[in-house]
Formats: C-alpha cells, structure tokens, sequence
C-alpha cells in the first residue's frame, strides 16, 4: 500500500477530475473480448507492426544491432571488455537519445505545449524526497546508472549462454513461424509478467524498501520510467528469462529488453501522442498508467492484457472510479493501521 499522500485529499471526485489537462478512453485489447471479437483481435494482433509506432522502432532496432553491431559468437564465448563493455556504451546511448530526446522535446523545448498532455503540470519537483534534491536528475540517475547497467548485464549473459551452446535459439530461415509468433505473444506475455510483479511491488514491505523509489513520481516523464530501485529493475526486466528457456531468436531477445528498457520512456511521458505541428508521429503514453501513477491502488497492468479489468484494479479515469479506488485505500489504511492500546 502506497503510504504517499494523496494528491486530491479533500477534494471532491469532481475536482480531482478537472485537475487532468487531458484525457483519453482506457480500451483494453480486444484479444480476451467475449463474445469474442474475430476482427478486433486480428487487427489488435497485427497494427502494432504494420503501423509506425514504438514497436517497429524496437524492431528495426534489434535487427540492425544484430546484423550490424553484435561481435562474432566466438567473440562472446569468453567474458571480455572487448564485447561487453561496447553493449553497456550502446544501451546508454539508446537511453540518452531516445529518453532524453524524448524528454528535451516534450518538456524541454514544449515542442507541443500542453496538446495531448495529460497532467496539467509542467514544472519538475524540487525536494529532498529525490536524489540531489532535483526530480530529473534523480530519475537520469537510477535510469542510467541502474535501469541501463540491469538491461545490459542481462544482455549480455544471454549473449554469452548463446555463444556457449547454453541458451537455445532459432533461426528465421529455418523457423519463420516461431519468429511470428514470438512477436504476436511477446505483448500478452510482457503485460502479464508486469501485472504480476507489479502487485508484488504493491506488498507493503516491498513497497516500502523498493518501488517507493519509482512511485516518488506523480508527475512523471520520460526519464521516471525506468527510475527504479536495483531490485525492482531485476525484477521487472526478468521477463526477459523466458528466451533463456525457450528457444527464440536473439533478434526477439533484443525487441524484448527494448520495449522493456526503452519502451518506459513512452508510457512514462506523459503525452497520449508526439505530435510534429499538428500531425501525430507516434504513440506515446496511455492514460491507464497515468491514473496509476496518480492513485497508486489500480492499473498495476497494460490494456494488452485483462488482469486489471478480471481483478477489480481497473481505473477509467471515471468519477465513479475514483470514489471506488479511494475508498479501497481508506480500507488498506484501516487494515494497515496498528491497533490502539
């Protein structure tokens, strides 16, 4: 249970609604719809790699690290600076031109000022809850020196267990269908895992000594996606393991630790959508992890998958919804509370 304030405490549901600068609907994929929806799941399968969006970016990405930028395996057999230290240079450099650039335009230069903005707020906090007293040095902070150096260690121990014959893998010639079907899979299965280590994090003790850390942030940005606690960094991208298991291709490896490591600059920056003049560019944040940042005790989840909506911690940004989410937390509180002497 968060133990932070809550930002709209004795306000009305109403007030605490006008406080957004803009809204969105929150649609979870229509895959788990039922009756079920044949059209709406083939199009929720396919549009987001046939459309320009964060994903094909992580795709065309991977690719061209793998075909251009990966050493020969025989390299990676052996742990050396050689390999390794060039993977951690390449995965800080995604992070400073992807997160900061996204960060410079959105916030920085206000390249499209509020349009699409969902919190009404602009300026950074400055306190002593963060590191250096300033929240966007804190959040580069634990976004570099922890989020980058996490992604890269598990990087490269799947390099070095594929080199070594350790960790199985396909090809695509061979195996073009398995290369599909990682791709279609790879969204259910990556919203999953959140959903569930997520509620974990939500484990007071849990909460308490590590995802305090990432919940300081209730005006978020790119650089508060991955502005995590060590341990919840480990966590969170340990989804990852599941190609040290199953047999994939490291191009799917790669497209996996960048919508994990990367893909948080997104859902973190607080804009529905980039816009260029009044044209949008690409996806950005969703409002169903906006409202969690905001009230802590829902969405623990993505809309790609339904665990939110089966497990009664969905929030819609409704004003029904938010007496329903504080009053759960008033009785988190009771239960939480030490009994009187």
């Amino acid at each position: 249970m968060s133990p932070e304030k809550n930002p709209h405490k004795g306000q009305s549901p109403k007030t605490a609604q006008a406080t957004w600068n803009h809204k969105s609907p929150v649609v979870f994929s229509p895959l788990f719809d039922w009756p079920p929806n044949p059209k709406g799941f083939i199009l929720a399968l396919t549009k987001r790699w046939v459309t320009i969006s964060r994903n094909v970016l992580f795709l065309l990405m991977a690719w061209m690290v793998y075909r251009f930028f990966l050493q020969d395996m025989a390299a990676m057999q052996t742990l050396s600076v050689s390999w390794v230290g060039p993977v951690f240079l390449r995965n800080i450099l995604f992070m400073l031109v992807i997160t900061g650039g996204l960060h410079l335009y959105l916030f920085t230069f206000r390249a499209q000022g509020k349009r699409l903005k969902f919190d009404h707020r602009e300026d950074w906090e400055k306190s002593g809850k963060f590191s250096f007293r300033n929240q966007v040095w804190d959040n580069m902070f634990w976004s570099l020196a922890g989020g980058a150096t996490t992604w890269s260690v598990y990087e490269v121990l799947y390099l070095w267990g594929v080199a070594n014959g350790v960790i199985p893998t396909v090809g695509f010639t061979a195996h073009p269908l398995v290369f599909v079907v990682w791709l279609l899979v790879l969204p259910v299965f990556t919203s999953s895992h959140f959903y569930l280590i997520h509620r974990l994090l939500h484990w007071p003790p849990l909460y308490k000594r590590v995802h305090r850390l990432h919940h300081r942030n209730i005006h978020i940005g790119p650089w508060s996606g991955m502005s995590m606690h060590p341990v919840e960094q480990i966590i969170y991208v340990s989804s990852v393991l599941v190609h040290f298991v199953i047999p994939s291709h490291p191009v799917i490896l790669l497209l996996h630790l960048y919508s994990r490591c990367l893909g948080p600059s997104f859902s973190h920056a607080g804009f529905e959508k980039v816009l260029v003049k009044d044209t949008s560019v690409v996806d950005a944040a969703d409002f169903h992890h906006q409202l969690h940042h905001r009230f802590f005790e829902c969405n623990y989840g993505t809309v790609d998958a339904p665990w939110d909506r089966w497990f009664g911690s969905f929030h819609d940004g409704s004003d029904e919804a938010i007496v329903r989410v504080r009053e759960q937390r008033k009785q988190m509180y009771r239960k939480q509370k030490p009994p009187a002497d």
